[in-house]
């Protein structure tokens, strides 16, 4: 198990795979009835096949979510200073 402790946007990346693994479930469930020849499922099995645009969606937010806290953490940094001596001898 890692020590590393949760970035901003980390618990939406995961939650946003958990909701496309569903919607991608939902998907092949629905698709595979019509490619058998079977009959069709009923529409609410159609709108969970949704959920895989709200996973992505959801997962991509977590990262943009992430990125822009990074951001935030390196400006945040001090410069470092240029010229290494040059600054202790002004």
């Amino acid at each position: 198990m890692s020590k590393q402790t949760m970035g901003a946007g980390d618990l939406l990346v995961r939650i946003g795979a958990i909701v496309f693994l569903v919607g991608a479930a939902g998907t092949l469930a629905t698709v595979a009835p019509l490619l058998m020849h079977t009959k069709r499922l009923p529409t609410p099995a159609y709108f969970v096949s949704m959920l895989m645009a709200v996973g992505l969606a959801l997962a991509l937010g977590g990262l943009l979510r992430s990125a822009l806290s990074q951001r935030q953490a390196a400006r945040a940094l001090p410069a470092p200073e240029a010229g290494g001596q040059a600054a202790a001898e002004l």
